[in-house]
């Protein structure tokens, strides 16, 4: 899989990024849909729902998690929403690794200088509501991207995570009969994405009392990581019988050639290499995940500040993908020209408008 390479060229649009010195205080397909608001309307107070304003605009996209494809992928289709879209003169971009200290210290920079709407990909599902309550409070569009929030005037754009975790684990149960011992391979402890798939697994799990979890792990949604952790349980259990994991998919799969190992059914996530294991024979099954769900964020911001309606809350509903049900949806979608870790979903209508050539144009930060 090292022939899968990013393509680097021009950026799309202008980014300022934010290098943070430790002194300084130191993760188309699917149907998208609407939801009716709930509790929390950003409609319904605050100056951030307001919007009726002209460009150009000013957008900043918040990241905690570098050296991900998928997360580069994301603030890369913020840079080419915002170039596509026409009336953005500046992308600012903070991105560091980091957890909810470091996010608050995004939203501050993005309040004190003045951008018009920040999309952020939350660390936390409750550390940064203060701040975000003080930045809708001072005019800011919000818009929670990937990981949904509880957070009045906040608006939420994400793919169904817990759908993620149910489909999922539905399918690998299904594929084992039933029955059956498996390892759980989680993303980042108390992330909000990672509880909402956890949820989903354990929801579909009550229809399947035969599946046994024999262990779970934290992979931090670091390819490298989970690859290592995979071989460790592989090499200690001669007994594993299928794997989940929260997109950390192809090292996984990986690993049973290297533990020397047949291979047994991973689910995982629509990354480039992992479909291409698919294709090439290997037992799983592919989520759809957007990382281009940056993209949409920043259509929805865009939308708010040129004063048009739109929802609280966007769901991106994931669809499972094998090789014998899908293989025209894997094929469609794997490219030579995305690098291994990077989502093969490059479009989502009615939201992004930039093509797939614009999004592979992107020089991906940090």
């Amino acid at each position: 899989m090292d022939a899968l390479k990013w393509r680097r060229g021009r950026v799309l649009a202008l980014v300022a990024v934010l290098a943070v010195l430790a002194a300084a205080g130191g993760g188309g397909a699917g149907e998208a849909q609407e939801d009716e608001p709930g509790d929390t309307d950003p409609g319904a107070e605050g100056e951030a729902a307001e919007g009726g304003g002209e460009g150009p605009f000013t957008i900043a996209v918040s990241n905690t998690l570098v050296g991900n494809g998928w997360r580069e992928q994301m603030i890369c289709s913020v840079q080419a929403e915002a170039a596509a879209e026409g009336d953005v003169d500046q992308v600012v971009v903070f991105n560091e690794n980091g957890a909810a200290p470091e996010q608050i210290r995004h939203v501050e920079q993005a309040i004190s200088q003045g951008v018009d709407a920040l999309v952020i990909n939350p660390s936390s599902t409750t550390e940064l509501n203060s701040i975000l309550e003080e930045a809708v409070n001072q005019g800011l569009i919000v818009v929670a991207v990937d990981q949904a929030l509880d957070v009045e005037g906040v608006y939420n754009v994400t793919n169904d995570q817990e759908a993620y975790g149910r489909l999922g684990m539905e399918w690998l149960a299904e594929e084992l009969g039933g029955q059956g011992r498996v390892v759980i391979m989680n993303g980042i402890d108390g992330a909000p994405a990672n509880e909402a798939r956890r949820a989903g697994i354990d929801a579909a799990l009550q229809a399947y009392p035969d599946i046994e979890v024999v262990q779970e792990t934290f992979t931090g949604w670091d390819f490298s990581v989970a690859g290592q952790q995979a071989l460790d349980v592989l090499n200690a259990d001669p007994e594993i019988d299928g794997i989940w994991t929260s997109g950390t998919d192809y090292t996984v799969a990986n690993a049973f050639e290297t533990a020397n190992r047949e291979p047994v059914p991973v689910v995982g996530a629509d990354t480039n290499a992992f479909q291409a294991l698919l294709l090439e024979g290997a037992p799983g099954a592919a989520v759809t995940n957007p990382a281009i769900i940056g993209g949409v964020g920043t259509d929805i911001a865009l939308k708010v500040l040129r004063g048009e309606e739109v929802e609280a809350n966007t769901l991106l509903e994931p669809q499972v993908w094998d090789a014998e049900t899908s293989r025209d949806q894997l094929e469609a979608t794997y490219s030579e020209e995305l690098d291994g870790s990077a989502s093969t979903t490059l479009s989502v209508d009615p939201y992004t408008s930039f093509s797939p050539e614009e999004l592979r144009a992107c020089e991906p930060v940090g």
